[in-house]
Parts: structure tokens; C-alpha cells; sequence
């Protein structure tokens, strides 16, 4: 076995070891399954203010001016969604690493969301008629948005692990008798685990408070949730996050599938709170969000391949290339490129492989700048990974012609950048590594 492959068969087991990390699986599972709750939200957010809004949407328009009378729908939706998007985060980890260990019930969901509850302050003091008041028995949306997102993430894995140890124990469980309904009986098992960990979750939440004076979201969110957003929102850190999973795609590992669980929390965050301030009519605060990433890093799927395809149709001469980026181009305009990725082949090809990890890289830089500069809108709308390019530019900025101009630049610059490793590849066919 040569070096090469001793190499990937080494960093393949170590990904494989962490892809397959329980608590990682929890977490991929859970943000796979709000998928669909966030870009609802984001429709609302799209509609309500395109649309309904009498200021920036159809309805500043006479003609549809009755259409400011359902904006309240379209908030409601975006209130019911972005703004719980941690409590759905809580109950849903809490379920799927409630069935990797063994228990296939809702109730680890549940678990890990009263847990995450009882740690969080229900007492707020707000400004009611010029004054301050105590008010009691509330839960605040600073712990239901994703702000309190890590704080939930953890509370649900050391809840429910506990939980689980639990009811392990077999004098812990109550036994009823055989003509006791299952769902009945299994209840009243978790009796005791329940009782022990809440009171373990909350005593700990309550201790740390009187010890340290602060709360315990508060010490979470500035010792590990907000060092991670400020190192994500810079410029290098995205890039790095992006070069990670590059490096795993070319040793034939599904990079994107590797930083998901570091990618998902922080950038789907983001979204979430651009939506928000947009839904609001306030200053946007975020660049880099998970739009950013499918706009500016992954136009046609995972290293951008859509200049590799536009550069082989200009460039290659190969009959096999040629085959493969024309049956690669359509499910390429959705960015979906696992076909060119393994027909080509890009993973494990030492000539395509640089290409594929510099050019993410350089166009994701373009879009900061632009971003950065005013050029292009910030994304404050979350749209499927599979909207075609120049589309999902166009909709996740909320209608800015400068992204969609950025995302074009982006591309040519991709062309490019691929060109000449295209123009190698016709003279080394040999490139590509063996079958055998």
C-alpha cells in the first residue's frame, strides 16, 4: 500500500470516527429535520416584506395596497418559526440521541426541552409604562431564538445521557404488572430518571448562578457560542471552515457532512437573525450566513464546480470529461455535483484537487468584499441549497442586483481559476488515479 493510500485510509477512519460521534449524528439529524421550519420562515420573511409590506413590497402600490392588511400572517409564520428555532433545536437532539440510545419514544425530546427550561431565568424586569417591573413566569425570546442555541445544544445531550443512565438502573424503576398498557407501564419507568435528572439540571443552573452571579446562558453564550459566531463572521475563519471541508472531499470523504455540526449551528444562526432584524426593519448585522456560503462558495455544488463544467465545455478536449460534464451540468444548475465529483474524477485527483480547494477560497473572498463594501446586500432570506445560481442570490439578499452581479463575477472568476488544470488534464490523461 503506497503512502497515498495509507494516508486516506487513515483520515478516513479518523472521519468516519467522528461523522459517526453520537452526540454529531444528534446534532446533523436534528438541523436536517428544521430544514424545512427555517425556510418556511424565511418564505414569510420573503413575503411580508416583497410583498405585503407598503414600503418596500407590491403593496406600496395602489393597485395592491389591500395586501398590507395580511402582513400580520406572513409575522406571525416568521414569529412561530425563526423565533423558537432553539426550543425546536432542544426537542429535536433530544430525540434522536434519546432513539442512539435506545430509547425510540418522544420523551427524551421532551426531556432535554423542560431541562433546557428549568436552567434558563423566568423572571425578567422590562420597562412597563416608563417604569421597570419585575415580571414573573415568562420565557423570554433571547432563549427561544438562536442566541441560547449552544446553551439548548448542551443542556439536550447532558440531559438526556443522564436520563438514559438512569433508567439503566434497574431499582429506579417502577414495575407494574403485565396487564398494565406498554405505554403505561414505560411511563411510569422513567418516573424516577425524570425526577432525578431535571433536579440535577435545574440544582446545577441554580447553583452556578449563586456561585458565579451570572446565569448559566450567559456564561455559554460569551465563553463558547459567541468566540465561535466572532471567529465564523471573520473573514478567515470561513475560510478555513470551508478549506476543511475541501481537504476531506479530495481525500473522498464528504467534507460538507464533516463540519455540519459547526457549520449548521453558527451559519443557520445567523440567517436566522438577519431575518429577524429584516423582519423588523433594522440594521442587518450579519455577513457570512448559511446563503453566504451556497451563494459565494458553493455555486453548482461543493468547490464550485459550475466553473469546472463551464471551463471543461470551453477547454477540454477529452471525449470522457466532455461526456461527464454534460450529464454533470444539469444537476449541477440545482448544485447538486456529486456526479462530476466521482465521474471525473475531482476526489482523489491531484490535478483537480487544487482548483477545487483555492476556488471556494477566492470567490467566498470576492463575496465578502462585496458584501462588506455595500456592493452586494447581506442575505436575509434562507433559500434551498438546490435554487439555481444567480436565483438564490437574487432571493436570499431580498431582490440585490449586486450579489447577483457578485455571484456572476464569482463564477467567471471559477472559470478561470479552472482553465488551466482543464488544459493539463487533456495532456496527462494519466492524471487521474488508478481503478485498481
Amino acid at each position: 500500500m503506497s503512502f497515498k493510500e495509507k494516508a486516506a485510509d487513515v483520515m478516513g477512519h479518523v472521519a468516519y470516527r467522528i461523522t459517526n460521534q453520537k452526540y454529531i449524528m444528534a446534532i446533523k439529524q436534528a438541523f436536517v429535520t428544521l430544514m424545512p421550519i427555517i425556510i418556511t420562515g424565511a418564505f414569510a420573511v420573503l413575503v411580508a416584506n416583497m410583498i405585503m409590506s407598503p414600503e418596500t413590497g407590491l403593496a406600496h402600490f395602489e393597485i395592491f395596497r389591500f395586501l398590507a392588511e395580511l402582513q400580520p400572517i406572513m409575522k406571525a409564520i416568521n414569529y412561530a418559526t425563526l423565533n423558537f428555532l432553539t426550543i425546536g433545536a432542544v426537542f429535536l437532539i433530544g430525540i434522536e440521541l434519546g432513539k442512539i440510545n435506545g430509547h425510540k419514544s418522544l420523551f427524551p425530546g421532551l426531556m432535554a426541552l423542560i431541562s433546557f427550561i428549568s436552567v434558563i431565568p423566568t423572571t425578567l424586569l422590562l420597562e412597563v409604562d416608563g417604569s421597570m417591573r419585575e415580571v414573573v413566569d415568562v420565557l423570554a425570546r433571547q432563549f427561544s431564538d438562536p442566541k441560547s442555541l449552544f446553551l439548548g445544544m448542551i443542556i439536550a445531550i447532558v440531559s438526556v445521557e443522564i436520563f438514559c443512565k438512569l433508567t439503566e438502573v434497574k431499582w429506579l424503576q417502577i414495575k407494574m404488572p403485565d396487564s398494565v398498557p406498554s405505554n403505561v407501564a414505560t411511563s411510569f419507568s422513567s418516573l424516577f430518571p425524570s425526577i432525578i435528572t431535571i433536579t440535577i439540571i435545574s440544582s446545577f443552573g441554580f447553583a452556578f448562578h449563586r456561585v458565579t452571579g451570572i446565569y448559566l446562558h450567559e456564561a455559554v453564550y460569551n465563553v463558547v457560542q459567541r468566540p465561535l459566531e466572532s471567529v465564523v463572521q471573520g473573514l478567515p475563519g470561513i475560510l478555513t471552515l470551508m478549506f476543511v471541508a475541501q481537504f476531506f472531499w479530495v481525500i473522498g470523504i464528504h467534507g460538507n457532512q464533516m463540519i455540519k455540526p459547526i457549520r449548521e449551528p453558527l451559519l443557520l444562526g445567523s440567517i436566522a437573525v438577519n431575518m429577524t432584524a429584516f423582519q423588523e426593519g433594522k440594521e442587518i448585522p450579519n455577513i457570512i450566513t448559511m446563503p453566504f456560503w451556497d451563494v459565494y462558495m458553493s455555486i453548482g455544488g461543493s468547490g464550485v464546480t459550475i466553473g469546472l463544467l463551464v471551463a471543461i465545455f470551453i477547454a477540454g478536449r477529452r471525449e470522457e470529461m466532455r461526456s461527464i460534464a454534460k450529464l454533470s451540468s444539469g444537476p449541477g444548475l440545482f448544485n447538486i455535483n456529486e456526479p462530476v465529483i466521482f465521474g471525473l474524477p475531482v476526489m482523489l485527483n491531484p490535478v483537480m484537487a487544487i482548483p477545487f480547494i483555492v476556488t471556494p477560497l477566492v470567490t467566498g473572498t470576492i463575496g465578502y468584499i462585496a458584501t462588506a463594501t455595500g456592493f452586494a446586500g447581506k442575505a436575509v432570506v434562507m433559500v434551498p441549497w438546490t435554487t439555481p445560481p444567480l436565483v438564490n442570490a437574487w432571493l436570499s439578499t431580498a431582490g440585490s442586483m449586486g450579489a447577483v452581479i457578485t455571484q456572476l463575477i464569482c463564477i467567471v472568476v471559477a472559470v478561470f481559476i479552472y482553465l488551466p488544470f482543464v488544459l493539463l488534464s487533456n495532456r496527462k490523461p494519466e492524471a487521474a488515479p488508478d481503478s485498481e
